[in-house]
């Protein structure tokens, strides 16, 4: 390791979130002037938008061989995104989620996740599981476009403060470049650190690599919620997640042969992982249609958890075996029951609010 290796990581991360930065300016200007609402802006050209850096570092890191580094920035940033980032989100102010998101499209999310665990297990995404994949997140953004036109309902009032088609376009031309000269930069940096450390390219690419290509994640989640679009940041979350899976593995896949290799510790704890943060979100969703601010302290801190056990793995640190016993004896099972329990407190409280509603509808006079 270097200082043009660092160099080259710092220069790549900058280049991403500004790339980011405009592609999303532009891609999001785009969508509102054709009158699509913030939650489905997010699902769609603003998922695929901060979708690019994942897709540019994917795409560079199986042409050069590093199959590993693909694998492990999708799935990383899969989960960096809903821990890491919706937590983040949720601190800052509470999350509203729409209905239709909880009852279609973060269940889209955990079934793309699965599909991507059974379609793994023989250790290979190959042409054809990469060209389903694909299918899939084709299918939804084909369906939440079609069904997500017209249901803006103040664009009209801020057309002054959306920019016109030309300079929109500039944004996303302008943002594509650097986010595919930052992925380059990123990757050839990454991989020389990840040799220099003796680490694998499976855990630089789910902790740095993965960060930095969800960094304009983060980046839009946040300005989204500071600006009161709540829904576009969950949006831009489960979209971003659809969008990691199908396309950007998806895409890989079918341009080389015989496809993308997956590792087998991926396999076995990292997909896995993936999966459970998709269906954490579920139930956290579910209940009130709310994230509130505690919700997102418990994602960060589980994100935080998942980190400090890849470095203890992959350094094989002492500390390892304890660590590990103290967070599935004890914090993971505490976590699942409180998700179980918010479950049932909120189906509880729905029913008793339509035997209440049922109650006072009989004392009415015919």
């Amino acid at each position: 390791m270097n200082l043009l290796d660092v160099g080259l990581v710092v220069i790549g991360l900058v280049c991403l979130v500004a790339g980011g930065e405009g592609l999303v300016r532009g891609a999001s200007a785009i969508a509102r002037r054709l009158g699509m609402s913030p939650l489905v802006v997010g699902l769609t050209i603003v998922a695929v938008a901060t979708s690019s850096p994942e897709l540019a570092v994917t795409t560079g890191a199986v042409l050069r061989g590093q199959p590993e580094l693909a694998v492990g920035n999708v799935v990383g940033s899969n989960i960096a995104n809903v821990l890491l980032i919706l937590g983040a989100s949720a601190l800052i102010l509470p999350l509203v989620a729409r209905r239709r998101l909880v009852r279609f499209d973060v269940p889209v999310m955990v079934v793309a996740s699965v599909l991507l665990l059974v379609l793994a297990l023989d250790g290979l995404i190959s042409t054809w599981e990469g060209l389903l994949l694909l299918a899939l997140f084709v299918g939804h953004t084909a369906w939440s476009v079609v069904t997500g036109r017209g249901e803006s309902s103040s664009d009209e009032e801020r057309a002054e403060e959306i920019p016109g088609i030309g300079r929109a376009v500039v944004f996303v031309v302008v943002g594509v470049g650097l986010l595919v000269a930052g992925a380059q930069w990123l990757v050839s940096g990454a991989s020389s650190i990840a040799s220099a450390l003796g680490l694998s390219d499976l855990v630089i690419g789910l902790t740095v690599v993965a960060i930095g290509t969800s960094l304009p994640e983060l980046a839009t989640s946040l300005i989204a919620v500071r600006q009161g679009e709540r829904d576009l940041a969950i949006g831009n979350v489960v979209g971003s997640n659809i969008a990691n899976i199908g396309l950007v593995l998806g895409l890989p896949s079918i341009i080389t042969s015989p496809g993308i290799p997956v590792p087998q510790a991926a396999i076995a704890l990292d997909i896995p992982l993936m999966i459970a943060a998709a269906i954490a979100l579920l139930p956290v969703a579910f209940t009130g249609f709310v994230i509130e601010r505690w919700e997102g302290g418990l994602f960060l801190a589980l994100y935080v958890s998942y980190v400090v056990y890849l470095v203890l793995w992959a350094t094989e640190h002492d500390a390892l075996g304890g660590f590990t016993v103290v967070m599935t004896a004890f914090v993971l099972p505490i976590v699942a029951l409180t998700l179980i329990l918010l479950v049932a407190y909120e189906i509880g409280l729905r029913r008793g609010r339509a035997q209440m509603r049922d109650a006072i509808r009989g004392r009415r006079p015919g």
